[in-house]
């Protein structure tokens, strides 16, 4: 059985500026007869794997487990539904994909709950290995952590209740617009549309719940999300559509550990060559007729 750690903590992330890079399509909900896998997908361990000059990886390695930040509350990435134990979808699928790589089986990662205003933090404190957690590779973050990916090209949208007449970005003057603390997106609304009025909490889940109430007018964040969302709440709320932004979906990792980056790339790379980064996407978010594969930024 996977292990779970509940670690969570509130700090506050400093100004983020999003730096785009590669390209990406926008996932549809995986639905039956649209190409979703209904088996989960096995990754070969590499039994060979040696990084011994990455300290990062040999650490992982003498412990027997590799310590992976992860979401626990965003449908289709990264989320632990009722009676489960374990985290499900995309970003869960890419962390198999690469531990196995790196040498663990699936049964030797532990999943550490990572909000995003403690993605940094964790990585700088030595509380994760690395963050797999729909975690937006750009420079400001570049300099306190490092990246490898980025595995998928998001964009930024709006998730409002079916009936609303909000249409795009451009009519969020007047409105309440809820996201995550130290979020990319977050910093978005603030710096573009400062007629919206902003409001964060440390989970997208309550800004749904905020939503469902009618406290606040949109949830926004990438679309990969949303569409999670809309499909677990079908028929309450819907994807405006329009995506303003592009957020490239990055392996976050200790900063200055080179070796440990140029292991993840590899296994990202050799995962969309092999076929694996596909089975990982059907399985989670549906289709890839319409998705293209980043290419990996090896800085």
């Amino acid at each position: 059985m996977k292990k779970l750690s509940m670690a969570v903590a509130s700090v506050a992330i400093g100004m983020l500026a999003l730096s785009g890079c590669g390209q990406g399509g926008t996932p549809d909900a995986p639905a039956e007869g649209d190409g979703a896998q209904s088996e989960a997908p096995e990754y070969t361990v590499n039994e060979e794997a040696d990084f011994a000059d990455s300290k990062t990886w040999k650490a992982a390695k003498d412990a027997g487990e590799l310590n992976i930040g992860v979401k626990f509350d965003q449908p289709g990435l990264g989320n632990v539904s009722a009676g489960s134990e374990d985290p499900e979808g995309f970003d869960i699928e890419i962390a198999k994909m690469v531990a196995a790589e790196l040498g663990f089986s699936a049964d030797q990662i532990k999943y550490t709950e990572t909000v995003s205003a403690n993605r940094e933090p964790f990585l700088q404190q030595g509380n994760v290995d690395m963050v797999i957690a729909t975690y937006t590779i750009n420079d400001e973050r570049k300099k306190v952590v490092d990246f490898a990916g980025p595995y998928y090209v998001a964009g930024q949208d709006l998730l409002v209740a079916e009936d609303s007449d909000i249409a795009g970005p451009e009519d969020l003057a007047g409105k309440k617009v809820c996201s995550v603390d130290g979020s990319t997106p977050a910093q978005n609304i603030k710096d573009k549309y400062k007629d919206a009025e902003l409001v964060t909490y440390d989970a997208y889940s309550k800004c749904v719940t905020d939503l469902q109430s009618g406290s606040v007018d949109a949830v926004t964040t990438d679309d990969a999300i949303l569409r999670g969302y809309a499909q677990q709440y079908e028929g309450e709320f819907k994807v405006v559509g329009k995506p303003f932004t592009e957020e490239p979906y990055g392996v976050g990792l200790p900063k200055d550990d080179q070796d440990l980056r140029d292991a993840v790339n590899d296994a990202l790379q050799k995962g969309m060559d092999d076929g694996d980064w596909d089975k990982a996407f059907e399985y989670t978010l549906g289709s890839t007729d319409d998705v293209d594969k980043p290419e990996i930024d090896r800085y």
